[in-house]
């Protein structure tokens, strides 16, 4: 009697130790389910009611706060919510905050990146963490793990600005007379610097060969031309030292310009050498984004010409491709064969720009992308 229930006590401290056991068990894996969740190991689920990382280079320019601010309501109106972070023009911030929302389990990152080429590793751990990664109108570089591109068609961006160049200044139809020209670049972190400049000189550089575009600096070669961070200062500072080397007795007739912010820094020097009165106008300056003090400037005949990039239509792409990746469907892609980021080509999806100048200013205002008083 004794070893039966010697033995019976023991099957029950089997069972017992048994069902500890089973329990420790589920709550180590329910833990281990919590690490994941909290790390880079969490695979996200995606769908209606995620979260979406949206990653922007800086607050200095309005344009990437208009990107921000329009592609949090797009999203949040497609159902989703929205974690959005400026990295101030330095890398190591945006490379901060894209690994702490991979860290949260942020589903979707939509990176506008301050440089293209410096987020290798860190999206190396959102394909890690099951993070799907849109690059939004600059290409990611040397990576893989990118699963879309958003953005213009900025080939095209710069062969508007080049042609407006050749338009106003007539020279198709003043084919003996010989014009001035300086040139300015985007920054040389950002990818889409190659596009524009390869995209103007496309249209330029028939004009510059035969010496009816006169580039009196004698810097041609997009290396020499480049702006670092688009900083208009920065601009300003190189455009004074043109003027004061090259154009003491010889006007400037225009200036190819990538960017709005860049076109101000430039017409701020061009007013401080004396241009702007009638004895000497401003040269053809260009621009991009339709930034609000830009479009101010060519309604006061300062700044020529602008670019018009939607950022509200660039918005919604982004969302329509973000909705697609997160809900397991297959998303629309408009070019296939020309974003080769140095690993692989990455699908994308191209906008079409719009020139703008002071004869279809209105255009903005029509558009409901401004309200007609700030324009004036």
């Amino acid at each position: 009697m004794r070893n039966r229930v010697g033995r019976g006590a023991r099957s029950v401290a089997r069972a017992a130790t048994a069902a500890v056991a089973a329990v420790a068990l589920v709550a180590a894996l329910a833990a281990c389910g919590q690490e994941a969740r909290g790390g880079s190991r969490y695979q996200p689920e995606g769908g209606k009611g995620s979260t979406v990382g949206l990653a922007m280079p800086t607050k200095s320019s309005e344009r990437w706060i208009a990107d921000g601010r329009n592609m949090a309501e797009e999203f949040r109106k497609a159902g989703y919510k929205t974690d959005l972070q400026y990295g101030d023009d330095k890398v190591e911030n945006q490379v901060a905050q894209i690994e702490n929302m991979i860290t949260k389990g942020h589903e979707l990152l939509v990176v506008a990146a301050i440089d293209g080429s410096a987020l290798t590793n860190v999206l190396q751990r959102a394909e890690d963490a099951g993070t799907k990664v849109i690059a939004y109108d600059r290409l990611l570089m040397g990576t893989e793990h990118v699963d879309g591109y958003a953005s213009f068609d900025n080939e095209r961006v710069g062969r508007l600005q080049g042609q407006y160049i050749v338009d106003a200044l007539g020279l198709d139809d003043r084919p003996n007379e010989t014009f001035t020209i300086e040139l300015f670049a985007g920054s040389p972190d950002d990818n889409n610097t190659r596009y524009f400049w390869n995209g103007a000189m496309s249209v330029l550089r028939p004009y510059l060969e035969s010496g009816q575009l006169e580039v009196r600096s004698e810097q041609t070669r997009m290396n020499q031309a480049t702006t670092l961070r688009w900083d208009g200062g920065t601009a300003q500072k190189r455009m004074d030292d043109l003027l004061s080397r090259h154009y003491g007795t010889t006007d400037l007739d225009a200036v190819l310009s990538p960017y709005d912010g860049i076109s101000i820094g430039v017409i701020s020097a061009l007013k401080s050498a004396g241009y702007g009165g009638e004895d000497q106008p401003y040269p053809v300056v260009t621009g991009q984004d339709a930034e609000l003090a830009s479009i101010k400037s060519i309604v006061a005949g300062q700044q020529t010409q602008t670019v018009f990039k939607d950022t509200r239509e660039l918005a919604d792409q982004a969302v329509r491709m973000g909705d697609a990746l997160l809900t397991g469907e297959k998303p629309e892609f408009n070019n296939t064969t020309d974003y080769d980021n140095g690993v692989k080509v990455v699908p994308s999806y191209l906008l079409d720009p719009v020139s703008i100048d002071e004869s279809n200013v209105q255009l903005l205002v029509d558009e409901g992308y401004y309200k007609a008083g700030q324009i004036e």
